[in-house]
């Protein structure tokens, strides 16, 4: 996973993770890539502070001591951690479920008149899609990390 500072056409700076530098363009040119703040496509990577490691022959600088010793402390470990275990609980879940593809919004609507038998789902949608059905009273939420389609894999 890499993490990208991606800013909008209106300025707006946010953060987004993508499997690679690859899968941001992709997504970004079939326009799944939105502002957060104003779902606005025009999304470009901003500027960001290079990751510079220490020089090996100098010594960690110590940390100040937090007045909240009960707050955790976010290392890149921590952070890997919890990108990893968001992971695993997100496969675990779509293991559950069946993916519809381009289906989703016509399925999910189907479930919430009783139609069809409720069941999980998951699949694609786009962001007009996804605003109607929560209008209509469609509970769904999207996924915390990106999925590629089963047909795609190898």
């Amino acid at each position: 996973m890499i993490v990208f500072d991606l800013k909008c056409g209106h300025n707006h700076v946010f953060e987004a993770w993508f499997g690679s530098s690859a899968a941001f363009e992709e997504q970004r040119a079939r326009g799944l890539v939105t502002c957060p703040m104003c779902s606005d496509t025009q999304v470009e990577k901003a500027l960001m502070a290079p990751n510079l490691g220490a020089r090996s022959n100098s010594k960690a600088a110590p940390t100040p001591a937090s007045n909240q010793s009960d707050k955790p402390v976010l290392t890149p470990e921590v952070m890997k951690a919890a990108l990893h275990a968001l992971a695993e609980a997100q496969g675990k879940a779509l293991k559950e479920s069946q993916w519809v593809g381009r289906a989703f919004a016509d399925r999910a609507r189907a479930m919430h008149a009783g139609e069809e038998a409720i069941a999980p789902i998951h699949g694609q949608s786009t962001r007009a899609e996804a605003a109607a059905l929560l209008d209509e009273g469609v509970a769904i939420a999207p996924l915390l990390l990106p999925v590629l389609p089963p047909e795609t894999l190898n």
